[in-house]
């Protein structure tokens, strides 16, 4: 009589899962080159019908642009605020240093429903209208924490001694900080401005109560196109968000380790 391990069950399950989990990715990624209207299997055939009918939709060429404009902008100033609070917490002391960071670090930990409708309400609560601006703040904060961590992460392990020698030798703190610290930071700076591009880009639950019309992004038109009809161009369009949200991280990952090897 065959006798299955409990590791055996534990392997399968875990197979099963991940199947579970990305069979809709493959199934999707798969149908993209599908030359018919309707998706089945077999497909008859192999076709970049839907890459090019995608590329001549201006509509989802105006979000690809708001989405790319968006993650960028929200990528530099979650570094640039990053890289100077991490330099704060891990270099000095000061009053309510913990507190602060606890709250900067906080939105990882609330909900983006929550934090969606609480900078809505707020911007009401100023009368100020619905803008792109509000949705640069709005990832800002969404994404910050991830570049905090990255950055104080890297910080702690560069010792200070290599700062204080340039000091010694009589570089001022800007010129430590530009010949010494930035160097080492190089690879943590990387790889948060990447991965915060990555989640701006991906963003849709809270980016759902700040856009508008005009402002929308890919995410948010491809949840307008599954509400009105089903086309094979969101097919082709998932593929392209697909290779993008995977390459960012995975180039993130090797400029990482390439700078970390050259300091």
């Amino acid at each position: 009589m065959l006798k299955i391990s409990g590791w055996s069950l534990i392997r399968l399950y875990t197979i099963l899962i991940y199947a579970f989990m990305f069979a809709p990715i493959v199934v999707v990624l798969v149908l993209s080159f599908n030359p018919e209207q309707f998706g089945s299997f077999p497909m008859k055939g192999f076709s970049l019908r839907w890459f090019v009918k995608l590329a001549h939709n201006e509509p989802i060429l105006h979000a690809f642009k708001n989405s790319l404009i968006l993650g960028s902008l929200t990528a530099v100033f979650s570094t640039a605020v990053g890289i100077l609070a991490a330099m704060a917490f891990v270099r000095y002391e000061f009053p309510g240093k913990n507190t602060l960071n606890t709250l900067l670090i906080s939105p990882i930990m609330i909900p983006e429903v929550i934090l969606g409708v609480a900078l809505l309400l707020f911007i009401r609560w100023l009368q100020q209208p619905k803008s792109f601006a509000l949705l640069v703040i709005g990832h800002v904060v969404l994404t910050l924490p991830y570049v905090l961590l990255i950055v104080q992460a890297r910080l702690v392990g560069i010792k200070r001694e290599y700062e204080e020698a340039a000091m010694v030798l009589g570089a001022n703190a800007l010129q430590t900080f530009k010949e010494i610290t930035l160097p080492l930071l190089t690879p943590a700076i990387l790889a948060g401005m990447l991965f915060s591009f990555t989640i701006s880009f991906d963003d849709i639950t809270a980016t759902l109560f700040w856009a508008t019309a005009q402002n929308q992004t890919v995410p948010v038109k491809i949840f307008g196109m599954l509400r009105n009809s089903i086309s094979p161009e969101i097919n082709a369009l998932g593929t392209v968000m697909i290779i993008l949200t995977i390459a960012a991280p995975l180039l993130a990952g090797y400029l990482s380790r390439k700078f970390a090897k050259g300091a």
